[in-house]
């Protein structure tokens, strides 16, 4: 319709103006050329206009996409902080007599594949606080300075260190017939439990010597020489450097709170200091023979208390083979157990690597566990006892390594005494696993 238009026009003009020569294809196709440029145009512009609207509305999409990622990890965040709040308020409150309240404890998490502290065979000295009154002086303890009382703390019976100047020679020492002596041998194990709260404040200080009983033994007395000072997460010794516990970074902040087992063995060649599962202090050469035991808290601020708990003082152990070829069987309290459970503590893992290395060197060595037990309790009680620990020792060595072929294990329970059960010694050494050879 629109060329038609155009040719009439353009007919009109040439009637008007007879004289003009005008090619009317040309103008034709002229036209032609010029509308299709025009449609071409448009088709473009309208395809310009939708490439930007796809182009906006992806951007837009692209936008909202990532402030709801944003909002969600936002979200995310609160709600993690929600629940790790509600966490830390959520658990129960520690029993605590006459003790400032703190929150649980944070326990940690050890292997103890390599642990290689073996307690002396031999208690000499044995305090896990059983039967102790709240509010009063630990009763196997004697004191030197300070101010230290029982009490129930994290679902145990404690020694309260509420305030001591182990400098000035204060502390508790173990109340001994005979503390004016060298009570310690020439070769000794110390073991006890540690607590340490959220911060630095302060440090648990050892003496080997007696403060109370011992310092008249010579001029220069050894307490008067090395002081073994143990922290959360290092050990010293006077002029010997503090080393840490393995992996601790020093620079950081440790808020942990957490009870230590502390294991101290002395020989006459070296003196050694654990802290759970790792060998912290190794002094070749003490320069002097220990003769008694001093410990308290030193604290910094004079603000931040101590607990301790499960003391034991035991006399050196003879070389296990060097036992086992003497006697035919290896006798060790050194592997212990929750109260009135097989569940084996960790601290017994020494001994346990140890005779599974024996075993491991000695492929023709069977071992028969049996588990014995004191008098406490009834009788059909503590021989199931025992049976169950026997097993679990077994279990453990197995898990170890050791072909289950090569093992059995039974239990004794209160049967055969080794000491007399009537003190907390003897009672310990009662409680015992022999390894039989058969």
């Amino acid at each position: 319709m629109k060329y038609l238009l155009l040719i009439i026009c353009f007919l009109l003009l040439a009637g008007e103006n007879s004289n003009a020569q005008i090619d009317l294809n040309k103008v034709l196709k002229s036209q032609k050329k010029k509308t299709e440029t025009k449609i071409e145009n448009r088709i473009e512009e309208k395809i310009d206009n939708e490439v930007d609207e796809a182009l906006n509305e992806t951007e837009k999409q692209i936008e909202d996409t990532s402030s709801e990622q944003k909002e969600n990890k936002n979200k995310s965040k609160e709600k993690s902080e929600q629940k790790n709040d509600t966490e830390n308020n959520a658990g129960e409150e520690i029993p605590i007599t006459n003790v400032e309240k703190t929150a649980p404890q944070e326990k940690p998490q050890l292997s103890w594949s390599q642990f290689d502290f073996v307690p002396g065979t031999e208690i000499i000295f044995e305090d896990n606080q059983e039967g102790e009154q709240n509010g009063e002086f630990p009763s196997k303890w004697d004191l030197v300075q300070g101010n230290f009382e029982n009490a129930s703390f994290d679902g145990a019976n404690v020694i309260y260190h509420i305030k001591c100047n182990m400098n000035g020679g204060g502390g508790i020492v173990p109340m001994l017939k005979n503390a004016k002596e060298d009570y310690l041998p020439e070769e000794f194990t110390i073991e006890f439990d540690a607590y340490f709260s959220e911060d630095h404040d302060g440090h648990y200080c050892i003496y080997l010597g007696d403060y109370k009983n011992q310092k008249k033994l010579d001029k220069e007395h050894p307490i008067n020489k090395k002081r073994i000072r143990i922290y959360k997460n290092s050990v010293d010794c006077n002029d010997i450097d503090q080393n840490y516990y393995p992996g601790y970074n020093s620079s950081v902040f440790d808020k942990t709170l957490k009870w230590r087992h502390v294991s101290i063995s002395f020989n006459k060649r070296a003196l050694k200091v654990y802290l759970d599962d790792a060998r912290i202090l190794n002094i070749p050469n003490l320069g002097y023979n220990p003769t008694g035991f001093s410990i308290g808290k030193q604290n910094v601020s004079g603000k931040k208390a101590g607990y301790t708990k499960n003391f034991r003082i035991a006399k050196g152990a003879v070389p296990l083979y060097d036992k086992l070829i003497t006697d035919g069987k290896i006798v060790t309290t050194g592997i212990r157990f929750d109260v009135n459970k097989a569940t084996i503590k960790s601290e017994s893992m020494g001994v346990i690597n140890e005779i599974v290395k024996l075993m491991k060197d000695k492929p023709e060595i069977n071992f028969s566990v049996e588990g014995h037990t004191d008098n406490d309790g009834d009788d059909a009680s503590n021989l199931k006892l025992s049976e169950a620990r026997a097993k679990a020792v077994m279990d453990k060595m197995i898990e170890s390594g050791i072909s289950a072929s090569r093992l059995k294990s039974k239990g004794l329970g209160e049967s055969k005494p080794i000491s007399d059960n009537t003190t907390s010694e003897g009672k310990a050494n009662n409680r015992r696993v022999e390894f039989v050879k058969f």
